[in-house]
């Protein structure tokens, strides 16, 4: 018997260690937007970035990431999960290694370019290899999308602690140098833990098709980073937004006209698997910036050092590591997805909106921060589960890489819109008041910042109730 064959028949004996390496790759691509966040004032120094043109170390990996995805997942489906990964591995080592020998801001660009590149062939190719290895036990799949989801949200969280460290005992360069022998530790590994899969998926790279959603992610995605710095009006902004659009429906078009399409638009139509989408970008489009704005009120109301604020988010991956693996997963099993995601969404948006009330100029941390982020963690936990198991539990094995893209570019896609629309809202808020200090300024667009946040999660608990099928899991 084949060892493909059986691992169909049976499940694979090495599947926990298998995905103990998989989430650790996952935690590797999420950290990588966020460990070098705290280290942009030592770059800007080193390589003489202004303060406008600073935002690209992040916006060059972001929008590649986000643009590449769909690519990544069909590919993955064609030439093989194990494959795809192990080169986007190899992609991210080599990327990485000369970011970190960066001598100028066009070379450290075009590095992280390629690092956001490398992540968007292991993100999807990772999740696809995960819903093939726990495919014959329901309970096994939640339990393997539970430390998934954790892996993801800890990689974001805890980037920014280890950015913190890394920076203030090795220098910036290390930041980026550090993905050399973790990448490579993830290479040995790989063969003696990921089973080779012979793709199912049969077919041609929709050429077409990939360079029309990959233009059109990354002009959005552009636009959308760029609203950020220059405004909504800005013709920086709008044009970017309006072409990325236009090429969108094109794609759209492409697609249901193409015999082997790069997303099979009848995809939707897998139970809950649209719902869970747009479900992934509204969690993603309400935690990321909430996480952002948080480590901002930290520093410059509250006046902890980067060390001591990175610290002091620590809490947050913890509780969700607790609420995620032993929580989460027994509610959603007892409550189905529908009543699970929507309680989710209701905890984020009601932690967000006491975080606008909390968040005080003379406020203090035990006080002011860790019950709301106790909240908005529990609530991040119970409706990522369910979010994501809709998103890709029900797709059929030959389309996981696909359905894995799509999930990873909606993620993705919601942390940039949620991140550039709330950083407005606050940057407005605070222009308006010109009365008060700066610090209390500050501190109104911040609770504005946190208030918008919740609304968007709560937008999430309506749809939910609206459009979710309430099988029971």
């Amino acid at each position: 018997m084949s060892t493909h064959a059986q691992s169909i028949s049976q499940p694979d004996p090495k599947r926990w260690k298998a995905l103990a390496l998989l989430c650790f790759a996952n935690f590797l691509v999420m950290m990588d937007a966020a460990i070098i966040q705290i280290a942009l004032p030592s770059i800007k120094e080193a390589l003489g970035y202004s303060q406008e043109s600073l935002q690209w170390v992040m916006s060059a990996f972001l929008i590649i990431f986000g643009g590449f995805l769909l690519l990544g997942g069909r590919l993955a489906d064609l030439f093989g999960n194990r494959r795809i990964f192990n080169l986007g591995v190899i992609i991210l080592v080599v990327s990485s290694l000369f970011a970190g020998l960066a001598w100028s801001e066009m070379s450290l660009n075009v590095a992280r370019g390629i690092q956001g590149l490398g992540s968007a062939f292991i993100a999807p190719a990772a999740l696809s290899l995960i819903m093939l290895l726990f495919s014959s036990n329901a309970k096994e799949m939640g339990k393997a999308l539970a430390f998934w989801g954790l892996s993801g949200a800890a990689g974001g969280a805890l980037g920014i602690v280890f950015g913190g460290v890394i920076t203030q005992i090795l220098g910036w360069r290390w930041t980026l140098f550090i993905y050399v022998p973790l990448g490579i530790i993830v290479l040995i590994l790989s063969p003696k833990l990921l089973q080779k899969s012979a793709s199912k998926a049969t077919g041609n790279v929709d050429y077409i098709g990939a360079i029309l959603v990959t233009v059109s992610s990354m002009l959005i995605v552009y636009g959308i980073v760029t609203a950020e710095k220059s405004g909504w009006q800005s013709a920086g902004t709008i044009v970017p937004l309006a072409v990325g659009a236009v090429l969108l429906l094109i794609f759209i078009l492409v697609q249901s006209k193409k015999k082997e399409p790069l997303l099979p638009l009848n995809i939707f139509r897998t139970p809950n698997l649209a719902i869970g989408n747009i479900s992934v970008f509204l969690i993603a489009a309400s935690w990321f910036p909430l996480v952002y704005i948080l480590v901002l009120y930290l520093q410059q109301v509250l006046q902890l050092s980067p060390f001591v604020g990175a610290m002091a988010l620590l809490p947050m991956p913890i509780f969700m590591a607790i609420f995620m693996i032993f929580v989460a997963e027994k509610v959603m099993a007892k409550f189905g997805i529908k009543k699970t995601m929507f309680t989710g969404f209701i905890l984020l948006g009601a932690g967000a909106v006491l975080f606008s009330q909390t968040a005080q100029v003379e406020g203090n941390y035990w006080t002011n921060v860790l019950l709301a982020s106790l909240i908005a963690s529990l609530g991040n936990a119970l409706a990522y589960l369910p979010a994501t198991t809709a998103s890709v539990s029900e797709v059929e094995s030959e389309r996981s890489g696909i359905a894995s893209g799509l999930y990873n570019t909606f993620y993705q896609i919601g942390s940039a819109v949620g991140l550039a629309v709330i950083v407005a809202i606050a940057g407005a808020t605070t222009a308006s008041n010109t009365a008060g200090s700066l610090v209390v300024a500050l501190n109104e667009g911040f609770q504005q910042a946190f208030f918008w946040g919740g609304i968007i999660a709560f937008v999430g608990a309506i749809l939910v109730l609206l459009f979710t099928r309430s099988a029971k899991q």
